[in-house]
């Protein structure tokens, strides 16, 4: 029921594109802001946008999950598998407090600000990354973007002053946010596939960014904003995979309406310029099909390559071995795929 029931939100508004610095057409109904703050990446049919900056590297990767995954598990796999269900029992979007006839903000109730978090913080586990707070100014302005949002029906960086509701602080965060035509928590999920943003990956890629954080959560009933621009993360590693190495869900894979085999595996960094990477992907010893595309610089990392594979899809059991030459930095690092519900 939940898949169905994000695909008729996504939809609804499909349409909202956008890119880099402009967010009048993205692709697949996600919309973000771009790099220092410019507005880009309005993925257009999935009801998403958001923003752009970040990275990682290889001597220190952004891969496998980082800590405990509750008692009993023992393996990492078991560990792995014990935070994502954990992490996924629930996934409340909380009720909101506020009015489009009023154009009240209103606000989110605990569940649907802290699960959406909590997914955030779960996703961020599996690349191995820290996880990050909510701040109480970016969550206020965020709710003023969501209510701005669905006044409106629609998605926009950059929010003209004629708009229903239309706020200074709704708009700085529209600026600044990844931005969805769902509630917040769904919202998460749908930004990690990033269905119709296919030159930037720009939802995942912000999530994944090693400078996030703290971020803004607000949501309505229908729409929500997460702000991750500005954020004053400083995590060490040199470049994030996603999937990520080790053990890792093959839920995610499918977890939103959009396959990321579909919409493609990325590697995203700082440091590391990919723009001429030649990727590998084996399994068993055996050479996978894969189109290797350059992503648009600035949302969420400084560069990136999305890896699509062609004629094949993920499969819990099978462990795929990533290698990226042509770099100045040779990567390499193996997915397993293990079916965790």
């Amino acid at each position: 029921m939940r898949h169905f029931r994000l695909l008729a939100l996504a939809l609804a508004l499909a349409g909202c594109t956008g890119t880099f610095g402009d967010v009048d057409g993205d692709e697949d109904g996600a919309t973000g802001a771009g790099a220092n703050g410019s507005s880009q990446n309005a993925a257009t049919g999935s009801g998403l946008s958001g923003p752009g900056s970040g990275g990682e590297s290889s001597a220190s990767a952004g891969g496998g999950p980082v800590g405990s995954g509750g008692a009993g598990a023992s393996s990492p796999s078991d560990m792995m598998c014990a935070r994502w269900n954990a992490d996924r029992q629930d996934l409340d979007e909380g009720n909101w407090s506020g009015s489009i006839g009023s154009c009240n903000p209103g606000d989110v109730s605990a569940p649907g600000r802290d699960n959406a978090l909590k997914l955030v913080n779960l996703y961020r586990f599996l690349a191995g990354l820290p996880a990050v707070t909510h701040d109480g100014t970016r969550n206020t302005k965020a709710q003023a973007c969501a209510l701005m949002m669905h006044a409106n029906g629609q998605l926009s960086h950059n929010p003209p002053t004629s708009w229903t509701c239309y706020s200074a602080d709704g708009a700085e965060a529209a600026g600044k946010s990844n931005i969805a035509s769902t509630p917040g928590v769904i919202g998460v999920d749908l930004y990690m596939a990033d269905p119709g943003n296919e030159s930037t990956i720009g939802h995942r890629r912000w999530i994944l960014s090693r400078s996030l954080g703290p971020i803004g959560l607000g949501s309505t009933s229908s729409f929500s904003c997460m702000w991750v621009i500005g954020g004053s993360g400083a995590s060490a590693v040199d470049w994030v995979a996603f999937p990520s190495p080790g053990p890792f869900p093959v839920e995610a894979m499918t977890v939103s309406f959009a396959s990321v085999d579909d919409t493609g595996w990325t590697l995203q960094s700082d440091t590391i310029d990919l723009s001429g990477a030649q990727v590998t992907i084996t399994d068993g010893g055996q050479n996978l099909g894969v189109a290797v595309t350059t992503l648009a610089g600035g949302y969420g990392s400084t560069h990136a390559i999305k890896m699509t594979p062609q004629g094949w899809n993920s499969q819990a059991g099978h462990t795929y071995d990533v290698s990226v030459t042509g770099i100045s930095q040779a990567i390499s690092y193996s997915v397993e795929m293990v079916a965790c519900e």
